[in-house]
């Protein structure tokens, strides 16, 4: 589970890629210290993104992170550096989330909705940019448009690593992110 007391590090520094780098030395020779610190340090962020991508659902989103952090401790000896830890994470995560979503695809959706998990995290790493409003607006909308939304205009993925990634054409990449866009609008009131 994510333990929201603990102050979560600044975003993203350039002395971050250097401490990775040497944490994830120290965590491959045996050192736990060091991979907590990795954990520490980048499941915020991550957390939020797989938050949204589970449509609000917390224990998903926490079944999604934990799952991320134990692929990453299997592979971690294997890590080659052609990303930064951040980002090889980050993929991580947004995989096992979309194992998720597939694995949901037909099923009806949790009444359960963990508003209560994002207001709980600390302010710069609640889904910076975004406002409960849009985040609710976002759980309403269908899983695969949701994903597509949200790996596209959030974390900035092109149509064709989101379609490879969902097992989709990229036209169906680009069909899902207007019918979402669509929808968000609506949802929020705005005009189309």
């Amino acid at each position: 589970m994510l333990d929201t007391t603990m102050p979560a590090p600044p975003p993203s520094a350039e002395g971050h890629n250097a401490d990775d780098a040497a944490l994830v030395r120290a965590a491959v020779s045996g050192d736990s210290g060091a991979y907590e610190r990795i954990y520490r340090r980048h499941s915020p962020r991550l957390y939020a993104v797989l938050w949204r991508l589970c449509g609000g659902n917390a224990a998903r989103a926490e079944d999604a992170l934990q799952e991320a952090f134990l692929q990453a401790w299997r592979a971690l000896p294997g890590f080659r550096f052609e990303s930064s830890l951040g980002t090889w994470l980050h993929r991580l995560g947004v995989n096992a989330a979309l194992m998720e979503l597939r694995g949901q695809a037909g099923r009806e959706a949790d009444a359960d909705v963990g508003w209560e998990a994002l207001e709980q995290l600390p302010g710069p790493q609640r889904c910076a940019g975004t406002t409960l409003d849009l985040e609710r607006a976002l759980e309403t909308l269908p899983p695969r448009a949701r994903a597509v939304l949200v790996l596209h205009d959030i974390e900035g993925w092109k149509h064709q690593e989101i379609a490879d990634q969902l097992q989709m054409a990229v036209g169906s990449s680009k069909a899902h992110l207007h019918r979402a866009r669509g929808l968000l609008r609506a949802q929020l009131g705005e005009p189309a």
